[in-house]
């Protein structure tokens, strides 16, 4: 199964998102390939970086793309957005595919605390959605948003 997940710099959120994926999916022994990208390109912000490593999580790879940088970028079963502005931006993906949204607030200038807490809620979506692609479900956003709480 592929995955995207969508935000609109691919410098935060998404990019904490596609680490916790990635993890989860390895842990569960899940055939999961993640991607993020941006509706717009800029870089991976150090504190996306400095929150990920405190739990584990690498990050020093990524770099922020737009999806017009992923292999075959239209060939996505899933494309979670996890921002307001990748969801509206997100209705001209015009691949058939699965879509979910999860609005997560953008840690960008707030203290350290905020990105563990945004970090930490991405982590507990992130696991929900992998146990239930384990099963073969898709769940729904309302679960994924229960989820992150």
């Amino acid at each position: 199964m592929r995955l995207l997940v969508l935000c609109t710099h691919n410098s935060a959120r998404s990019q904490m998102a596609e680490g916790w994926l990635r993890h989860w999916a390895r842990e569960m022994g899940v055939d999961l390939e993640v991607h993020s990208a941006g509706t717009e390109k800029t870089f991976v912000k150090e504190e996306a970086k400095r929150v990920m490593a405190e739990v584990g999580i690498d990050l020093t790879g990524h770099f922020s793309k737009t999806l017009f940088e992923l292999p075959d970028p239209w060939n996505f079963h899933l494309v979670l957005t996890v921002c307001d502005a990748a969801k509206e931006a997100c209705p001209a993906y015009p691949a058939k595919t699965e879509k979910r949204h999860v609005s997560f607030p953008d840690p960008s200038g707030k203290p350290l605390e905020e990105w563990r807490r945004v970090r930490d809620a991405l982590g507990r979506m992130a696991r929900y959605l992998v146990e239930n692609l384990k099963v073969g479900r898709i769940p729904t956003d309302e679960g994924l948003e229960e989820a992150a709480r």
